[in-house]
């Protein structure tokens, strides 16, 4: 079965939510496709109007110091971690599950995160690009079978807190985490035309919505 056949066999269901995806650096336009596909209006959000105006975000794969530099040069860092608190919801992959953790292993210097998720993350835990690799991931919550996932420079969860759900993982390190509303994932579901982790975020800002 292909990532893209999978998604295929999902049934359509009505644009309800609109979610944002942070379009300051990173693989923006992809996760725009796949939250279309998985039912939901989807808009690139660059300034604070913008994110005040979605039900949920995703904040993309990329470079985390570069977006966390990039949110606070376009006055969304503050907006963010204020939504984030108030209960919006938010997936992040890569870059975003880093920009999601309340504590990073190794962070550059200046590097500041949005924060909500109670873990400890560390950056680039997997190697370097040409260390990139993709693997079958069973994720708790995405029916189906595995996930096909893209892992590209990407970090891994050394620890989470008693209220976070780790939802997978490979050689022994999550992958996917939950708490509450904030998701994330090391991995990029949005390059593989499989829409299933965008449709269980979809429906977690649905849910959120009601």
């Amino acid at each position: 079965m292909t990532a893209g056949t999978t998604a295929d066999t999902v049934t359509d269901v009505t644009a309800d939510v609109t979610i944002g995806v942070l379009a300051l650096q990173g693989d923006v336009r992809e996760h725009l496709t796949a939250l279309t596909a998985a039912g939901a209006t989807a808009r690139p959000v660059r300034r604070p109007e913008e994110l005040a105006a979605v039900d949920g975000l995703v904040i993309p794969g990329g470079e985390s110091t570069t977006i966390s530099k990039l949110a606070a040069a376009f006055g969304l860092l503050e907006p963010l971690r204020e939504r984030v608190r108030s209960g919006l919801p938010v997936y992040g992959s890569c870059a975003g599950m880093i920009m999601l953790a309340d504590k990073i292993l190794d962070p550059r210097a200046g590097q500041e995160t949005v924060g909500g998720i109670d873990m400890i993350v560390r950056r680039n835990a997997f190697g370097r690009q040409n260390e990139s690799f993709e693997a079958a991931v069973e994720v708790a919550g995405v029916p189906g079978g595995p996930v096909e996932g893209v892992f590209i420079r990407a970090p891994w969860v050394e620890s989470t807190g008693a209220e976070v759900a780790e939802l997978a993982h490979v050689d022994g390190h999550a992958v996917a985490v939950r708490q509450g509303r904030l998701l994330a994932t090391a991995f990029h579901p949005e390059l593989t035309g499989d829409h299933r982790v965008h449709r269980l975020f979809a429906d977690m800002v649905r849910a959120a919505a009601r």
